[in-house]
């Protein structure tokens, strides 16, 4: 497989870009058989013929570019699920637990730069309720779908100098940036390019700083006029930022998102003025990668076709993506509801089928040392992503739980997601077991329009519709579905969500309701509740009446 065929090419981490990389996906060894990395061994596109097992070992060979001139090598994986231990030219480097983050391992005294390098990959998935595993399932059917094993993200070299930036933690609001940088470093400076070819460049002697923009002038002594990042208009400030011999590029929008009272209701501002977030559920499923497309253009495609029929807000449902799904919400002005990855024992009676009728008491008082290291996880998993999501504008909340699944000490778990990042808001249990610490009153509802009551927090409703719509020629399973009531075309399918958001929406937003998520952004495996098809070939509502929608919430909204 030579350069231009190799998959997933492009820089994986558009927040922290280096010149010097090397990707290494392609052809490996998975159990002796072959495989194209990053795709999971289930899918489509990996290629994959043998069997797949809870154990998995991948092989792969390569050597070092000449272009790594610099004395630091690190080797980065962007997700390997569930465990896994990394070895290189038979020496351990070290071991991951969880399946949806990335990380790394310094190999500078490991790799061999002028000979043949063999890198061994263990993993551990059978798919353990300790861990985040999603809508995964051994046994996929209805809302549960294919499970994936192994490596799913890019895996990539980087070449560094001695001394070098781990982490830049930017932190916008509407007249600056707050910048702390994480490695070993003594200070920096930052270079940032304004409109018309316009630069603003400040230094720092420690490892912290703030760049005001208002009421400053740029590096020609021209004031500086702050530009907001909105859904309108998702304008991104790039940066370069220097340290030592270390040179790395990222980007940053000045907003900022908090929850306001105006007029005696409580709403959801972004950068002061009241907005609805109008989204859909987004799972992040594709027919020929099931966790990873064949590239990144197809987040980017997923993002445009939302924002082309008038939708502003995506409901990241329980998967955590590769960092350009995010670059993409950035670049385009799409709001981001992140899920964190549930785990634990999941109930249909008690956590879907109860609550969905009205019956919503839950005990979560297990403390079996299972369920108690499976907490422990969970909390230190919570903080890792949103630490890791922190620097992008898009993303301004956070689901913690989903409808109970895996759900324990809602308020402790709020307090701790707010003090890791205050800056966002948080959905401390989407759909039915409200919790006393929440920025939302969440609510979930299906099968018929609820009379909605706003109370003392903005209301978001959180999961609604899922109506059905069978394309013939685009069904994951010909003969089997699953969904939310049966609509016969595009327009009876266009006149269902429209109905549904007059009877339901609508009149409420006046009264303090904040957000919609429709599920769902496409079919997914027997699910065909999508407002496109399973393979994005058909969009299955009728996108001007979609767009009307839209412009009918933002008169309500007073915009």
């Amino acid at each position: 497989m030579n350069s231009e065929n190799i998959p997933w090419s492009d820089y994986p981490r558009p927040q922290l870009k280096r010149e010097i990389f090397k990707i290494l996906n392609g052809e490996w060894k998975l159990n002796d058989n072959r495989i194209i990395v990053p795709f999971p061994p289930q899918s489509e596109l990996s290629e994959y013929e043998g069997e797949i097992h809870d154990r998995l070992e991948y092989r792969y060979e390569f050597y070092v570019p000449d272009n790594f001139v610099l004395p630091k090598i690190l080797l980065h994986f962007g997700a390997v699920d569930q465990i896994c231990e990394v070895w290189l030219n038979n020496e351990y480097l070290g071991d991951n637990e969880g399946g949806y983050l990335p990380f790394s391992f310094d190999i500078t005294d490991v790799v061999k730069k002028d000979k043949e390098n063999i890198l061994l990959v263990k993993v551990v998935d059978d798919l353990s309720i300790e861990y985040p595993y999603g809508k995964q399932s051994k046994n996929p059917s209805g809302m549960w779908y294919t499970p994936v094993s192994g490596i799913w993200q890019t895996v990539w070299l980087e070449n560094l100098p001695e001394r070098y930036i781990n982490n830049i933690i930017i932190t916008p609001d509407m007249t600056g940036i707050d910048i702390e940088i994480v490695g070993d470093v003594d200070g920096f400076s930052a270079v940032i390019n304004l409109e018309n070819g316009r630069k603003l460049s400040k230094s720092f002697s420690a490892k912290e700083g703030r760049i005001e923009f208002k009421n400053v002038k740029d590096d020609d002594g021209n004031e500086i006029i702050p530009i907001l990042w909105s859904v309108k208009n998702p304008y991104l400030y790039d940066m370069t930022i220097l340290s030592g011999e270390d040179k790395v590029e990222t980007y940053f929008g000045l907003r900022k998102i908090e929850i306001k009272e105006i007029n005696l209701v409580p709403r959801v501002c972004l950068n002061d003025e009241p907005i609805f977030m109008h989204g859909v559920l987004d799972q992040g499923y594709f027919m020929d990668g099931i966790f990873l497309p064949e590239s990144s253009k197809a987040y980017e495609n997923d993002v445009l076709y939302m924002k082309e029929l008038g939708l502003n807000t995506l409901r990241k449902h329980i998967k955590i993506e590769p960092e350009q799904f995010y670059y993409f919400c950035d670049k385009y002005g799409m709001l981001v509801i992140q899920d964190m990855v549930n785990s634990g024992k999941y109930s249909f009676l008690t956590d879907t089928a109860l609550p969905t009728v009205g019956f919503k008491k839950r005990n979560d008082m297990k403390k079996s040392a299972k369920e108690k290291k499976r907490k422990v996880f969970f909390e230190k998993y919570m903080k890792k992503t949103i630490n890791h999501l922190h620097n992008h504008p898009s993303v301004v909340a956070y689901t913690i739980f989903n409808e109970g699944w895996g759900q324990f000490d809602g308020d402790r778990m709020y307090e701790l997601a707010k003090e890791t990042d205050p800056t966002r808001l948080y959905d401390t249990a989407s759909g039915w077991f409200a919790t006393r610490k929440s920025d939302f009153d969440s609510e979930h509802v299906y099968f018929r329009n609820k009379k909605l009551k706003p109370k003392y927090r903005p209301m978001l409703l959180s999961e609604c519709g899922g109506f059905t719509y069978k394309v013939e020629g685009h069904l994951f399973k010909e003969n089997k579905s699953y969904g939310y009531g049966n609509c016969k075309d595009s327009r009876e399918l266009t006149v269902r969500i429209i109905d549904m958001y007059k009877a339901m929406v609508i009149p409420v937003i006046k009264n303090g309701l904040c957000g919609c998520i429709y599920t769902q952004l496409s079919d997914v495996e027997e699910e065909i509740n999508g407002l496109y098809t399973y393979d994005r070939e058909v969009c299955k509502v009728e996108k001007d009446e979609m767009r009307k929608l839209s412009s009918l919430i933002d008169k309500r909204l007073g915009k």
